[in-house]
């Protein structure tokens, strides 16, 4: 077993930004680049560092641009073409080589996506979590209860979201998005609203969303990369969905507990899996059980 306390931290430049991380392992292992979402920190991958590490990986979890200590981008690219560029500029600075591997959750999954995509000779496995491919998303997105749920999408639209987004909101999220039983999340809305410590961070979260709705803000410079994370794979990948997400419900995700669908939009290979007990944060919520299908997939 790893020890949480083996976890450091650090900075490095890439893709123009300087990005702070938590790190873990042999600085000459494998890359397991593990990128966070909304709202949320690279903490939340405190439970599977060590794990890594102890199969060898020198696995890297990243703040997301926009998310202190990382850099906010002048250009205001929130794409997912930035994302996934960032995430294969990573595995270039950070020395990854074709045994990488990429593990994203929430926005962390739709870069992960494209980082597959944009440099599929960068990355042996892929893990996204939380967040199905898009085909899936955008079926499952104009479900009725779905959009009852993605309520805050909305609200982020709009000039009273900089003002909406403050700690009570984040972790009312968090409260809404797990499941009866899980962790108290006090301590990790506290680092969230660490990461969005000044307006500019804040507007940077936002951003996120925006240019999810919003193709005008997307920056020329990434459409390439827009285009890849938008396009099939080839590297599989091992979907994980909490059976209790309370933020992209696994009812209209997989309905009945039906994963063929969320299998068949992703690249030859690939697998699905419904996590029992598990909210949105399922990687927190029942960590022992995420890191051994991680794992086992990595391993295989």
């Amino acid at each position: 077993m790893g020890d949480i306390a083996d976890i450091t931290d650090g900075t490095i430049d890439a893709n123009g930004l300087t990005f702070g991380y938590l790190a873990a392992g042999p600085p000459d292992g494998p890359l397991a680049l593990c990128l966070h979402g909304f709202p949320d920190t690279p903490h939340t991958w405190r439970p599977l560092l060590p794990e890594l590490a102890a199969a060898g990986y020198r696995a890297v979890a990243p703040f997301m641009r926009g998310y202190a200590p990382t850099s906010v981008p002048a250009d205001g690219a929130y794409q997912t073409g930035a994302l996934a560029a960032d995430a294969v500029a990573l595995h270039e600075a950070l020395g990854g080589g074709p045994d990488a591997v990429v593990i994203g959750h929430d926005w962390g999954a739709a870069a992960t996506y494209g980082a597959a995509n944009l440099a599929p000779d960068r990355w042996r496995k892929a893990v996204a979590m939380a967040v199905p491919p898009i085909g899936v998303l955008v079926n499952s997105f104009f479900a009725y209860e779905q959009l009852k749920r993605s309520f805050y999408v909305f609200v982020f639209q709009t000039p009273l979201a900089e003002t909406v987004l403050n700690r009570a909101f984040v972790d009312g999220l968090w409260r809404d998005w797990s499941p009866q039983g899980a962790p108290d999340p006090t301590e990790e809305v506290d680092r969230v609203m660490d990461c969005l410590a000044t307006p500019d961070n804040i507007t940077a979260a936002l951003g996120y969303y925006r240019a999810m709705l919003d193709p005008a803000r997307h920056i020329e410079r990434y459409a390439g990369a827009q285009r890849a994370a938008d396009a099939d794979g080839v590297r599989p990948v091992l979907y994980l969905h909490g059976e209790q997400d309370g933020c992209m419900g696994a009812d209209v995700v997989a309905p009945g507990g039906d994963l063929a669908p969320i299998v068949a939009a992703l690249p030859p290979g690939s697998r699905a899996r419904l996590v029992p007990g598990a909210g949105h944060f399922l990687q927190r919520d029942r960590p022992a059980e995420v890191n051994r299908l991680i794992l086992d997939w990595l391993a295989a």
